[in-house]
Parts: structure tokens; sequence; C-alpha cells
């Protein structure tokens, strides 16, 4: 039957990731090669889950991918493409956005359906685009994971070949999703972090760190860190 949602009730939803748990989600962005040609704009995959526990969270992103865009304005430009799932089957990725507002517009175009996770499509998906151009990263967006971990572990370390960190933004309590998308993050040379919808600040900065390090590399990043300060400030140790 179709998932309408499977947060554990019981379970305290007011606190998001650990520092500690950030700090080593941050460290291992910047420790993590980005590979560009002089001139070339990097390419970001926003990929979400689209199903029915994922609304909240999916009209957060829908405002922060803007100031996305703006910090990485500076560092030659971000092309971001949307990827989602939801209902029976759905998957659907759009073009390359270079203008924030498109992208806007896009995304508040979609309605969550209940429906279960897609994840290898997505993975499947990253992987075609980064063998027809150069892909910097894909980060994914979602609380639940209801696929087998060994084929998205498969398709995980191709996109490692690939050059296409996947950073995983895990929603929530749920142990097989978090286990899973630490492997998947581990396999393609990315890393994983837990956040709380409660508190939009804590995604919008995790966010706009992985799109400065695709539109950038480790040295925007380490820049980024230093003005923006936070959670992302940690990142400033590893740039030395």
């Amino acid at each position: 039957m179709p998932r309408e949602h499977k947060r554990d009730n019981n379970v305290p939803t007011t606190e998001g990731a650990s520092d500690q748990q950030v700090q080593k989600f941050l460290n291992k962005v910047a420790a993590t090669p980005a590979v560009r040609r002089p001139g070339e704009v990097g390419r970001l995959i926003f990929a979400m889950d689209a199903t029915a526990s994922r609304e909240p969270t999916w009209d957060q992103a829908s405002h922060i991918q803007a100031e996305m865009f703006q910090e990485t304005a500076a560092l030659g430009g971000l092309h971001i493409q949307l990827a989602y799932y939801r209902g029976f089957g759905e998957f659907d990725a759009s073009e390359w956005y270079a203008d924030s507002q498109k992208l806007l517009r896009r995304m508040t175009g979609v309605r969550c359906l209940a429906g279960r996770t897609q994840l290898a499509k997505v993975l499947k998906h990253a992987r075609k685009e980064a063998k027809q151009h150069k892909v910097n990263a894909l980060v994914f967006v979602g609380d639940c994971m209801e696929e087998d971990v060994d084929a998205l572990g498969q398709l995980a370390g191709e996109l490692g070949l690939l050059g296409v960190p996947c950073f995983m933004f895990h929603e929530g309590h749920e142990a097989l999703a978090r286990r899973a998308f630490e492997q998947i993050a581990q396999l393609s040379g990315g890393a994983c972090c837990r956040f709380d919808a409660n508190s939009p600040q804590q995604l919008r900065d995790l966010l706009s760190a992985v799109a400065v390090f695709a539109a950038g590399g480790r040295k925007a990043l380490g820049d980024y860190s230093k003005a923006r300060g936070g959670v992302v400030k940690q990142l400033t140790y590893q740039m030395k």
C-alpha cells in the first residue's frame, strides 16, 4: 500500500543533527575533491522524495534553493536540475536551470503524493546525466527508504567512479533510511547528515555549502565558511 507517513511520533523531532554530526558532514564536503575545467559552470542535481510525508520540507526547500543560486553567483554560477519521485512510480527530472526564479516556479508547481520510495531511479538518472556531461554533485533530501540496499549501493559506487559525490540529507529518525543513506554517501564519495524540518536554517546552511562546493570547489567552500559562520565555519580548519 502507498506510504503516507513513516516518522516515529514517539521520537522528539525538535533537535536537528548534533554539532558533531554536522561537523563530520561538513568536513566530508570539504575533503571531497571537485574537478572543474576553466570556465566550466558547476552542475548540481537537486533530488527530493516528493511522497506525502515530505510536503512540509518540500515547501522549505523551494525557497532555500533560491539562496543556493545567490551564494554561487560570484563563483561563475551554478546550473541546478530538479529531480523527484512521488505517487505510483512517477519520476521526473527538469531541464538544467541557471535562473533561480524559473526553478522556483517549477518546484512550487509540484505537489507531493503518497507512494513508495524510488531512490534507484534518482541514482540511475544521475548516472545517465554524468555520462553525458560533468555533474559536480547530487543532493538528495528524504526521510524513508523502501528499496534493495545492495542495488542502491551498486549504483552509488558507479556514481563514485564517475566523480559524482552524493550528499544525502536525512529527515527524521528512520534507522533503515539512515543506514542506506550513509552507505550511498560513502560509496559515492559524498557525505550524509540528518536534519530537522523544524530547523530550516540548518538545512539552508548545509545545502548552500554543497552548492558552493559544486560551483567552486574546496577553496570556494573555505571562503564561504569564513564569511557564513555558524556550523559552516567549522570547514575553515579543513581548508588550511
